[in-house]
C-alpha cells in the first residue's frame, strides 16, 4: 500500500478515534434536560427567594419542555439545602438557589461540611434585592449625613434590628457601622416582621429592610426611609437617594441566583446560563423583580462566579469585624 494512503488513513482514524470520547458528551448537553430539573430553595414557601424561585422554574419549565421543579428545604439559614445540593451528582438535575446568606454563611459559621465557593458551580444571577435604611421618625436625621453625625454623637443612643445574626439586614448595618465609625447596638430578632413592628413602635430605631417589605410602611410614614443600600437608585422610589452618595463604595443587596453541584458539564451549565439570561429579558419577569424591589443582574456563569467570590470576601471581613458568630 502506498506510504502516503497509508498515512492519510491513519491520520483520519486518529482524528475520529480523538472525537469519540467527546461525541456522548455534545449529545447529552444539546438533548439536557432529558427529566425534571429540582431546583432546591433554603428557605420556606411564600418569601421573595421562593417567589423568584417558582418564577424562574415556570419560565425554564415552559422554555425546555421539562419540569423545573422548586423544592423547599427550609432551616439553618439555607445551609441544609445548600449541603444537600452539594451532595447529589453534578448532572445538571440538581440545582440550588443560591443567595447572599451563602456568602454570609462562609464566614459566620464555623465548622461547615461544605464551602460555598469551592463545592459548588456558579451557573447565573438572577436579581439583585434593594434594602432600605429606615429609622423610627423619633430620630433627628433625615439624611445618611444626619444620622452619621447623630450616631457619632450619641454613641449609646441608637439600636439597630434584624431578622437575626448573619441576615443580610444584619452585615449591610455593620457594614455601614465600619464604614462611618459609628456605634449602634445590634439587636436580633426571628424574622423580619418582628423587627420590623419594634421598629414602628419605636423600641429600637434604625433597621436595614428589605424595600418590598418596607415601602408601605414608608409612605404611610410610621417610618421614615433615609437611602437605599444598593449602588443604584430603586425606580419604586426614585427620589430616594443611596447610602454609596454619601459614604463612597458602600454597597449592599440580598440577592438570588442558580448554583451547581461542582463538577457540571460546562456545557450545562451554559445551556441554564443561556436560559436563565433569556428568562430575565421576558417583561412580565422584569415587571414582577421591580415589584419585589429589584433588578435582574445578567451576565455569564464566570460573571456570577466572579460576584460570588466578591461577595463572600466583602462578608467575611464585616463579619470578622463585628465579631459576629452563629446563633
Amino acid at each position: 500500500m502506498d506510504i502516503a494512503v497509508t498515512r492519510r488513513r491513519f491520520i483520519q482514524c486518529a482524528a475520529t478515534t480523538s472525537m469519540l470520547p467527546i461525541i456522548p458528551h455534545v449529545a447529552a448537553a444539546q438533548s439536557y434536560p432529558t427529566r425534571a430539573v429540582r431546583l432546591i430553595v433554603g428557605y420556606a414557601p411564600g418569601g421573595a427567594t421562593d417567589i423568584t424561585a417558582r418564577l424562574l422554574a415556570q419560565s425554564l419549565s415552559t422554555r425546555f419542555g421539562q419540569q423545573f421543579v422548586v423544592e423547599n428545604r427550609p432551616g439553618a439559614a439555607t445551609n441544609i439545602a445548600t449541603g444537600e445540593v452539594v451532595r447529589t451528582p453534578p448532572d445538571g438535575y440538581t440545582l440550588l438557589m443560591a443567595t447572599a446568606a451563602n456568602a454570609i454563611n462562609s464566614s459566620l459559621y464555623r465548622q461547615l461540611s461544605f464551602d460555598f465557593v469551592r463545592d459548588l458551580d456558579m451557573v447565573a444571577g438572577i436579581i439583585k434585592m434593594q434594602n432600605v435604611l429606615e429609622v423610627h421618625p423619633s430620630v433627628p436625621a433625615r439624611t445618611v449625613s444626619e444620622l452619621v453625625a447623630y450616631a457619632k454623637d450619641n454613641p449609646t443612643k441608637l439600636t439597630f434590628g434584624s431578622a437575626g445574626i448573619g441576615s443580610p439586614g444584619h452585615v449591610s448595618g455593620e457594614l455601614f457601622k465600619m464604614m462611618t465609625g459609628t456605634k449602634m447596638e445590634h439587636v436580633p430578632y426571628r424574622g423580619v416582621a418582628p423587627a420590623l413592628s419594634d421598629l414602628i413602635a419605636g423600641h429600637i430605631q434604625v433597621m436595614i429592610d428589605n424595600m418590598a417589605t418596607a415601602i408601605d410602611h414608608i409612605k404611610t410614614g410610621a417610618v421614615r426611609a433615609l437611602a437605599v443600600t444598593t449602588a443604584t437608585r430603586s425606580t419604586l422610589l426614585p427620589e430616594l437617594p443611596t447610602i454609596g452618595e454619601t459614604i463612597t463604595g458602600y454597597d449592599a443587596s440580598s440577592w438570588f441566583g442558580v448554583s451547581a453541584p461542582k463538577g457540571t458539564p460546562r456545557d450545562v451549565v451554559e445551556i441554564l446560563n443561556r436560559a436563565i439570561n433569556a428568562t430575565l429579558d421576558e417583561p412580565s419577569i422584569v415587571e414582577r423583580f421591580e415589584k419585589l424591589g429589584g433588578a435582574a443582574m445578567p451576565g455569564s456563569s464566570a460573571d456570577f462566579q466572579r460576584f460570588v467570590v466578591e461577595e463572600t470576601d466583602k462578608w467575611g471581613r464585616v463579619i470578622r469585624f463585628a465579631g459576629a458568630k452563629a446563633e
